[in-house]
């Protein structure tokens, strides 16, 4: 019998309630709950397709234990499993410490989970060394809301978005992160044409088809961007000093500050036109309401706290905060960022918005849970953490929900500080993360769809998140593994004193964190699992006897300060550590794409979502390839200051000349050589800690590997990814992917300088079933040319091309096609591997992934005269989330020119 549940997605920050459908053992579907104030129904194309991610072959399903270092792990029980990870960080806390030992967790935690680990390490261990992922992506946010407005409280609903009649968006392809509400954008726009949209970005990305004016600044420069466009505001008169004067401090000294930042100098540091910056501001200055987004492009910086401020500032100055349409309103990344600042979850912090230096904000926690003290030592933050584990400070570690082998910056560090760690435990629900690989202990923990708690998203709505289904396995909630690890320190650390952690399930964990944010700024005290059930969710503030949440903050014009007012806060622009010079010319930035999720653990389970982008690559504009002599899809190797790698490189007019751009999500996994990260660089802000992801200096040189190999093999593709992949590690070059629409299948590719030797070969044929049975076979081995087909009730299952590699992506369309036809036989008897007749053949991308819609048929249908309402008639994309339609537009236009033409 088929059910539904109601529950949260467990992507970004967005918080869209999902309607899963099971029949209590397996999730058979989701859709988007139209009852769910976020996100009414609609879902992206990653929340769509949750269903198709949950690969049994790639979930840790039991514990595993290493008894040393060089041995495999072998299965466990829970027993001996947590009785080992009690003693072992009991004994490192004995020798050498409360701080030898550290947590680092996740942004994709649940709210239950994470005060569960903050009372864990503070008033058990007694060390500040808990750390999230969050410190990526969103630490510069909380430090910006904290200092300019007095609390990590973003004042704004989603619906300001709907009804601002200016709004900007910066550091952030809104499009691609944020699609739900970029939705809302564009059907507000639709029904507005005058509302008016900045976007400021060094990339014409899709969010910038949407903008009246985009700024395409030099990467770094939106501190100087802001002062500049405040200059003009007070030069113009479009500033509200009845609002700096009632409910601010510190403008005089940010007044003279700006007084510098003419519109000729912001101009040449940003590299942006002198009217193109006098109507950005001419845009704000004149709005009756303004209202600002933004994301990772102003967060992951050295200077990122400055920029959160800066742009701040505009706000407090034109007194657009507190009022419907208005207010600076940062983005968050991952479904519950919030949760974790509020539960304590930063190094730096304590939970209900407390801060873990203040003495006062320690006796509060102390008292409410009962013990002498918190820790007074300061706590490392993400980048020091590992740090101080690759210099042996660290004898035991806890790492849970994260990949850092994947997502920190300088990977090669992070690798060898994690292969060096004694005692490395990870708390996962993806077997198959880069992290796995140093767990002396892996713990299967239940993952979306098998857990129950809350999340909080960015317009600080706090949601209840249902299971549908039982963790497979042996996998146990995330909360029950800490507080089963608790429950047996407590035996070495307070012997004979009543558990501080007896919890029987994540609502009494809930009830419990509440209490400390009763009397806060984000007071919860009137919330509970059972009132989110009856209400709906619900945005904080809900204090006790609340009958609804807080829409907005600040309606009052008072701030969370000691005197209730605002802090402008003046500080002079810094541009990032690394600069372009002679040896690194060119400036890399990170981003996301459309379809893929942070590490790729879960999104890298479902092969409908390589369908729009299938493998890592470096893009740079059309005239940087020119300049360089390169093509398109040659391979490259790409240098930084701190590691290479070689991938091909792609021709793309949304990078400016003199920069480049890759995507965040692939690590050592689907691309040898570390990953992305093993580029990027660890300089971080020195307030909020956050790493300068987005801004290395690089160098690219084309490099000449002639043997190539290319493997597609469908069925058991995590058990033969899981065996390829090590066999790939000494080649120049290898990718992998999932690839198929209606058949799945692992697609590989490898380019090395020599041929791989037969014995290699062998083993590999053995893998993908080529080895034996109904199987075409042609060698060349003067020519290193090989070939391997096999082909069951008429349709290829797996393809193994070796020398010369031209006819893959043909071999890939009759693949698809699920017919191997006469030509398929013909092409065996030609001495090299190019598809009949030569021909090139282009692999088909799927452009629309809800509905599962390719290129070509969309193209098909352009050239049959349809418009985009017609192709979302006859084909449905762009019909659901929407995220294509900015490509499809430029797919009509270019018929349109060619046409004309």
């Amino acid at each position: 019998m088929t059910k539904t549940t109601a529950s949260t997605c467990c992507y970004c920050g967005v918080g869209c309630g999902v309607l899963i459908e099971h029949d209590n053992e397996r999730i058979l579907g989701v859709s988007g709950d139209p009852q769910h104030p976020a996100n009414l129904g609609r879902l992206c194309s990653k929340g769509s397709t949750l269903h198709q991610t949950g690969d049994l072959a790639a979930r840790a399903l039991f514990p595993e234990l290493r008894l040393g270092k060089g041995l495999a792990r072998s299965r466990t029980d829970w027993e001996t499993a947590m009785g080992h990870a009690a003693q072992v960080f009991g004994q490192a806390i004995a020798e050498h410490g409360p701080d030898s030992v550290a947590f680092y967790i996740s942004g994709q935690l649940l709210t239950e989970d994470y005060y569960a680990f903050n009372k864990l390490a503070r008033a058990l261990v007694g060390t500040n060394n808990i750390d999230s992922n969050s410190r990526l992506c969103m630490s510069s946010a909380v430090v910006g809301y904290k200092r300019s407005l007095g609390a990590d409280a973003p004042p704004c609903s989603y619906e300001d978005i709907e009804t601002s009649d200016c709004l900007l968006i910066a550091g952030s392809n809104m499009a691609f992160a944020h699609p739900v509400l970029f939705r809302r954008l564009e059907a507000a726009k639709a029904a507005n044409p005058d509302k008016r949209i900045i976007v400021v970005d060094p990339r014409r990305t899709d969010t910038c088809e949407i903008a009246d004016l985009h700024l395409a600044v030099q990467p770094g420069t939106d501190v100087a961007l802001f002062h500049g466009i405040l200059h003009i505001l007070l030069w113009e008169g479009w500033v509200d000093r009845r609002f700096i004067d009632a409910h601010t401090e510190g403008f005089d000294q940010l007044k003279s500050l700006v007084r510098d930042y003419t519109p000729a100098l912001v101009s040449e540091l940003c590299g942006i036109r002198v009217q193109d910056l006098m109507e950005a501001a001419r845009m704000i200055g004149s709005a009756p309401s303004f209202l600002s987004l933004w994301c990772m492009g102003l967060n992951q910086s050295s200077s990122g706290s400055a920029k959160n401020s800066a742009l701040i500032n505009l706000h407090l100055a034109t007194g657009q905060i507190g009022k419907p349409g208005s207010g600076p309103f940062s983005l968050t990344g991952q479904p519950n960022a919030m949760g974790g600042r509020e539960t304590g979850s930063l190094a730096n912090l304590l939970p209900g918005h407390r801060d873990a230096a203040n003495a006062e904000h320690q006796g509060e926690v102390a008292a409410y849970w009962g013990v002498e003290r918190m820790p007074l030592n300061p706590g490392l933050s993400a980048i020091e953490l590992f740090e101080a584990v690759r210099a042996g400070k660290i004898k035991a570690l806890w790492i849970a929900c994260t990949n850092p082998a994947q997502s920190l910056p300088n990977q090669a560090l992070v690798h060898e500080a994690l292969a060096g760690c004694p005692f490395v435990v990870v708390q996962e629900a993806f077997a198959t993360t880069e992290t796995c690989a140093y767990a002396d202990l892996l713990l299967p923990a239940a993952s979306w769809g098998e857990k129950e708690g809350t999340v909080t998203n960015s317009e600080r709505r706090v949601s209840h998140v249902r299971p549908a289904v039982p963790a497979p396995g042996e996998a146990r909630p995330d909360w029950a593994i800490v507080c089963d690890l608790a429950q047996r320190l407590e035996k070495q650390l307070r012997p004979g004193q009543p558990s501080l952690f007896a919890f029987a399930n994540p609502a009494e964990l809930f009830d419990e964190y509440k209490g400390l944010t009763a009397g806060r700024d984000l007071d919860y005290s009137g919330l509970s699992h059972a009132l989110i059930d009856e209400l709906g969710p619900q945005q904080w503030p809900f204090p006790s006897g609340a009958e609804r949440g807080t829409e907005r903050l600040y309606t009052d014009g008072r701030f969370p300060t000691p005197d209730g007012r605002a802090r402008f806060i003046a500080e002079q622009f810094q541009p990032p550590k690394e600069k372009r010079e002679a040896r690194f010319p060119l400036l890399l930035n990170t981003g996301r794409l459309r379809d893929q999720w942070h590490g790729m653990s879960r999104t890298g389970t479902a092969a409908q979502l390589f369908g729009h982008v299938e493998q890592a690559l470096i893009s740079l504009h059309p005239d940087e390839l020119r300049s360089r002599k390169l093509s398109e899809g040659q391979l490259v190797r790409v240098k930084s200051r701190r590691g290479s790698l070689v991938l091909p490189v792609q021709a793309d007019e949304q990078v400016r000349p003199g920069q480049a751009f890759m995507p965040m999500h692939w690590g050592n996994r689907f691309l040898k050589g570390l990953g992305i990260n093993v580029l990027t660089q660890p300089e971080f802000d020195p307030l909020s800690k956050q790493p300068e992801l987005k801004q290395a200096a690089i160098n690219l040189q084309p490099v000449e590997l002639p043997w190539e190999l290319f493997i597609l093999v469908e069925d058991q593709v995590q058990q033969r990814f899981a065996a390829l992949r090590p066999l790939c590690e000494d080649f120049e070059y290898a990718s992998f992917a999932l690839t198929g629409r209606e058949r799945s299948a692992l697609l590989v590719r490898v380019a090395h300088t020599e041929a791989a030797d037969a014995a290699w070969l062998a083993k590999v044929d053995a893998l993908l079933g080529l080895d034996d049975g109904p199987v075409l076979v042609y060698d060349d081995p003067r020519r290193a040319v090989g070939k391997r087909v096999r082909i069951e009730d008429g349709r290829i299952t797996a393809i193994r091309l070796t020398g010369e590699t031209a006819a893959r992506d043909w071999l890939r369309n009759v693949w698809t096609s699920g017919e191997a036809d006469a030509d398929l036989r013909r092409w065996f008897l030609a001495p090299l591997s190019s598809p009949p007749g030569g021909a090139a053949v282009s692999s088909d991308k799927t452009l629309c992934n809800c509905m599962n819609v390719s290129q070509s048929q969309i193209e098909a249908g352009i050239a049959r005269g349809l418009d985009l309402d017609g192709l979302k008639a006859e084909l449905g994309c762009g019909t659901q989330c929407g995220s294509c339609v900015p490509e499809v537009k430029r797919l009509i236009g270019r018929r349109a020119n060619f046409v004309e033409a």
